[in-house]
């Protein structure tokens, strides 16, 4: 483990924190492709593969079940990754704290297809240990009041939360829902809020000087992961059965929808918003409002990459509404995400974008009658209108400068 360490062995916040991803938290990453596959065998458990067992709410609750398991790794990914935005990524102490978080994700990787059976209390002391070892690390390694203050509203907060994780973990699949999704709601409200604590206050996010370019380039990883694994899935569907030509047609459409995913995503807006969070009046709040957008746009891309194993299994099959779900359901939340990224780096959506999304929400119920290749080249060809669109606009025109709202 390479360190570079100050010459205080106190962990303080560095100047402009953190501006390139250390070779430590690229390592971080390599353990939510795990994850991201485990997510989807989970949500082909609970999307029932085989024709006919869609029926009832049992595709809703599931997946429902099934998002509320990504959320919990989305909070351990932006929480380390918003912390080694602010600190020096060479310091012991930071190490240690990213070496902890990577650990416990990986734990919540391996439980996550049984996180709501037999190994609730694996997932979910997992996920306690990530959050709760983060503030406190930081808590002993820094002498700052101000930042000891924060820390320690975090910690109770993180404490308060760790109640329901794991009285849930012992508790039959609803109950376990209700206070799984409670525990989320008072973490992701409080982080939202200043972390307030009755007698401590709450700290005020305006404050806060984000590193735009180190945020920018750990959501641009995380989101190469999410698509990564558009490929990676339908890849290993596709190599598990017979090459024909239905099948061959759907994994190269899932390929099409990859490279379409990570080319609307960069068309500008993806490449400059370390600027954007430079330019703002408020950097904090783009920075936070990037943060959502960026969980449901990974939100959409995951489903879609479900969506087209989907696809590559049942090629010629009539589809379940819950596959159907996936396939257009998938690149529609991503494309809601990117029009509110769009909003957060230039101001305004394009209008190819309330189109394309109103082009998918329309004629679902059609596909309901129709071979789910005939859906998942649907998907594929809105995507591809929206690149030609953004290609159009831009082409043989000065670059776009970023003129964020906030």
């Amino acid at each position: 483990m390479t360190t570079r360490p100050p010459s205080d062995d106190r962990l303080e916040p560095t100047a402009n924190g953190a501006q390139r991803a250390s070779f430590l938290e690229l390592f971080f990453d390599l353990v939510f492709v795990f994850a991201f596959t485990r997510i989807s065998a989970r949500a082909f458990d609970d999307l029932a593969l085989e024709p006919g067992g869609t029926t009832g709410w049992h595709p809703v609750t599931g997946g429902a079940k099934t998002l509320l398991l990504l959320l919990a790794l989305w909070a351990v990914w932006q929480g380390t990754a918003w912390t080694i935005g602010r600190y020096d990524p060479y310091h012991l102490w930071l190490q240690t704290l990213v070496i902890t978080s990577l650990v416990c994700a990986m734990v919540m990787g391996v439980a996550i297809p049984h996180a709501f059976t037999n190994h609730g209390s694996t997932f979910a002391a997992a996920y306690v240990v990530a959050q709760v070892s983060r503030p406190l690390i930081l808590l002993v390694a820094s002498h700052r009041y101000e930042l000891r203050q924060l820390k320690v509203r975090m910690l109770v907060v993180h404490g308060v939360a760790a109640v329901p994780w794991l009285v849930g973990s012992v508790m039959p699949t609803t109950p376990r829902v209700m206070l799984w999704t409670l525990a989320l709601a008072i973490e992701f409200g409080a982080a939202r809020t200043g972390w307030p604590v009755p007698g401590l206050g709450r700290s005020r996010l305006h404050r806060w000087r984000p590193a735009g370019e180190h945020l920018a380039e750990r959501y641009q990883q995380f989101f190469l992961i999410a698509v990564g694994e558009t490929i990676l899935i339908s890849g290993l569907a596709y190599s598990a059965r017979s090459f024909t030509p239905a099948r061959t047609a759907a994994f190269g459409l899932a390929l099409l929808t990859s490279v379409l995913l990570w080319r609307i995503y960069f068309h500008r807006a993806g490449r400059i918003l370390a600027e954007a969070v430079a330019v703002a009046a408020r950097p904090a709040a783009i920075a936070r409002s990037a943060a959502d957008t960026h969980l449901v746009m990974v939100t959409g891309v995951v489903a879609t990459a479900i969506g087209y194993e989907l696809a590559v299994e049942h090629p010629l099959e009539r589809p379940e509404a819950a596959w159907i779900a996936m396939i257009l359901g998938g690149p529609l939340v991503f494309l809601a995400g990117r029009s509110r990224f769009e909003y957060e780096v230039f101001g305004r959506v394009s209008r190819s974008r309330w189109i394309a999304m109103a082009a998918l929400i329309a004629p679902a119920w059609v596909f309901l009658h129709h071979p789910l290749l005939f859906s998942a080249g649907t998907a594929a060809a809105i995507l591809l209108a929206v690149a030609v669109a953004d290609a159009r606009r831009a082409y043989r025109r000065p670059p776009e400068a970023a003129a964020p709202p906030f």
